[in-house]
């Protein structure tokens, strides 16, 4: 088995990073790569006809697919763009306040919805009032930065909120509720700590001089930009009862009734689109992410044809025999995960990680790999602008924007701009991933 194990394991490495330098291209990569996969073994024998079709986690694709419907109905309904203004109105325009309530507003939000979708409807308020405000590159970089790292621990938190959440919660690896009350507390928590570091020590509003005048007047430009911009309470409440049914059902059904997390998001997200068959019908037919799905699917297919081989199994023993103790065990593999993560982003590195989590969890409470697994991935998608999902849409949007500074220059938000606060972050949010492992390992 060495032979095609090398050779999977060189495919799939070359399809991570040639998908990471090359994004633009990323879905034609993995899918050729996950093509050469399935070739490569099926002539070592290592799968048989139709087993890696049928070992795919569907019911996790079913999830994504229904929650991103969901969030599309919730965005027609204007309920991000109403949401946008009531966090300007609590911030007052305050430079330090805007930083915080809007990170804090996307950390609540991405638990529950596709982050994407919320970014796409919050951040353009959040763009206009740094213009009418008079912002410099320090705070843009700061504050943006930080709302991206909350994205993706709100995204944590919750078993809906991001995909690698997803992938255990549709995999089984822990129910809802077990994994809410155990991430939910801890992305909290590391949350506080980030948002005081960056608001106590870092300061990024520091230069930037306080007018009362100014701010109020900010604020009113921006209500008055969004004043016809009515919420659709028939298709808003709703869709958000729906949501909040789906919850109920994933804590309180009993895992015996067969009432499944995909089963229920399948229900919920037609129900949804029901609400208003026209927008319902338009989300399915025009704004159905078959890019994601695609991408997911290719990535599945290749990391089973590697798991075909032994590979995952070899490596995760490789580590469990090490002369270390169980802890340090755990410590090294959740520090490989996020500098992986980091190097190839969330949806590649977790697939193929829980590969090797699945073997580790046999030695170890299943929650203290899993949660610890899923803070890792966070801390790495939160290291570089290029591991951070919603990254390439923030820059995009901060493009459009077309800020400036007080001398009349262009104010960039890219891959170096980000780079201090994702540095800030992995330490922060890694630290907490190992610090919930070593609490919950050892308590």
């Amino acid at each position: 088995m060495i032979v095609p194990q090398l050779l999977l394991a060189a495919l799939l490495l070359a399809a991570l990073i040639t998908q990471a330098v090359l994004p633009a291209y990323r879905v034609l990569i993995v899918v050729s790569a996950a093509g050469l996969a399935v070739l490569v073994a099926r002539l070592y024998g290592t799968v048989v006809p139709g087993g890696l079709l049928g070992a795919v986690p569907w019911d996790v694709l079913i999830i994504l697919v229904s929650l991103g419907a969901l969030s599309s109905v919730l965005a027609e309904s204007r309920l991000f763009d109403r949401l946008a203004v009531v966090a300007t109105r609590i911030s007052r325009g305050d430079p330090t306040r805007v930083t915080i309530v809007f990170a804090a507003v996307m950390y609540v939000v991405s638990g529950l919805v596709n982050n994407l979708t919320a970014l796409l409807l919050v951040m353009p308020v959040q763009l206009v009032l740094f213009r009418l405000i008079g912002v410099e590159r320090r705070y843009v970089a700061w504050s943006l930065g930080l709302m991206l790292v909350a994205c993706n621990l709100g995204g944590a938190a919750t078993p809906i909120g991001d995909f690698p959440a997803i992938l255990m919660l549709g995999g089984g690896r822990m129910t809802f509720l077990d994994y809410l009350v155990r991430a939910g507390p801890t992305t909290a928590l590391i949350f506080l700590v980030l948002l005081a570091a960056v608001i106590r020590m870092v300061r990024p509003a520091k230069h930037i001089p306080s007018d009362p005048l100014s701010t109020r007047i900010s604020c009113t430009v921006i209500e008055a930009m969004h004043r016809r911009v009515l919420l659709r309470r028939r298709i808003a409440w709703p869709a958000a009862a729906i949501l909040g049914l789906m919850f109920g059902a994933w804590t309180v059904l009993p895992a015996d009734l067969g009432v499944t997390p995909e089963l229920v998001c399948w229900l919920g997200g037609a129900a949804t689109m029901l609400i208003s068959p026209r927008v319902g019908e338009d989300v399915l037919r025009r704004r159905f992410d078959a890019e994601a799905v695609l991408f997911l699917l290719a990535m599945f297919i290749m990391v089973l044809a590697v798991r075909s081989s032994g590979l995952f199994e070899t490596l995760a023993r490789a580590l469990v025999d090490t002369p270390l103790p169980i802890g340090l065990q755990l410590g090294l593999f959740l520090v490989l995960a996020g500098v992986a993560t980091a190097l190839f982003s969330a949806g590649p590195s977790m697939a193929a990680l829980l590969e090797v989590a699945d073997v580790l969890a046999r030695e170890l409470p299943g929650h203290v790999v899993y949660v610890g697994l899923a803070l890792s991935v966070c801390a790495g998608s939160s290291c570089l602008l290029t591991a951070a999902t919603s990254g390439p849409l923030a820059q995009a949007l901060c493009e459009r924007a077309d800020l400036r500074d007080a001398q009349g220059e262009p104010i960039r938000f890219g891959f170096f701009e980000f780079l201090r606060v994702g540095l800030l972050s992995f330490v922060i949010i890694e630290t907490g991933a190992l610090g919930y492992a070593a609490w919950a390992l050892y308590t």
